[in-house]
């Protein structure tokens, strides 16, 4: 396996410069693994397959989709791709290189980590920021658009929102200045995460279910059902923030009700 990584990243290295994979490349790579990992939440919810796992019984309009892709195309060329071409002198700067040799899985595993923890942290403190009430109304509010969110919502935001928010996700390996390759194994997690988060549905097999702390759909669809002052539910990935500083508790009433009523049922 480590073999055929070395092969293609030889390949990459050889035929393109730095420049080209830190930012055509990345932008490439979170193109692709955002639009293919979001639009069959679309096919679901308009053929009406696997409902009984779809947390909400409304469905968003074709109109709806539609206007979330449109917007998406406009803000990843004329948002992100420009800031990833600008923040790319920094990212040098700060010791990223694509050159040989590769990282080693620990050194891989142990950045991935810090880059989870540290997003969580700023993310969440981010995120309630923009729960006041004039940042909501001014900001905020675009990517709430959707009560009830899909695949692709999750990056469904007002340009500064990108902005801001983006932050929370280049922090960790701006202080680490992280090869190449472990950047964008942290980019295609984080974008998995985050389409999964806005999904709208919860799975037998969702991550939730296994891995203590982690947040998931059933968790960020209860932010975007209720309103702002009231939502709770602001981390990220993993929900540890919520839990210290009780913003989770609203959720967590109503999975014990519900809980209980399941039971009472059977």
């Amino acid at each position: 396996m480590a073999s055929v990584v070395e092969s293609g990243w030889q390949y990459l290295v050889t035929h393109f410069s730095d420049f080209q994979l830190a930012c055509i490349g990345s932008f490439l790579l979170h193109e692709s693994v955002f639009f293919l990992s979001g639009l069959p939440f679309i096919y679901l919810e308009r053929q009406g397959f696997l409902t009984k796992y779809k947390i909400q019984a409304k469905n968003n309009t074709p109109a709806a989709q539609e206007k979330c892709i449109t917007r998406l195309l406009l803000y990843h060329f004329c948002v992100n791709l420009p800031l990833m071409m600008a923040s790319y002198p920094v990212f040098r700067a700060m010791g990223m290189r694509s050159s040989f040799p590769l990282p080693s899985w620990k050194e891989v595993s142990a950045q991935i980590l810090f880059y989870f923890i540290i997003e969580d942290f700023v993310f969440y403190w981010g995120h309630r920021i923009l729960h006041t009430k004039w940042l909501y109304k001014t900001v905020h509010s675009v990517h709430h658009e959707y009560a009830t969110p899909f695949g692709l919502t999750s990056e469904y935001a007002h340009p500064a929102e990108i902005l801001f928010l983006g932050f929370a996700t280049i922090v960790g390996p701006t202080l680490t200045g992280p090869h190449l390759i472990t950047l964008w194994l942290w980019m295609v997690l984080r974008v998995l995460e985050t389409v999964e988060a806005h999904c709208g549905y919860h799975f037998p097999w969702s991550l939730s279910n296994f891995l203590p702390l982690y947040g998931g759909a059933d968790f960020h669809d209860y932010h975007h059902r209720l309103l702002y002052t009231k939502s709770g539910n602001y981390s990220s990935t993993f929900v540890y923030m919520d839990w210290i500083f009780g913003t989770d508790k609203g959720y967590r009433r109503l999975k014990y009700l519900k809980e209980n009523s399941d039971l009472k049922q059977t």
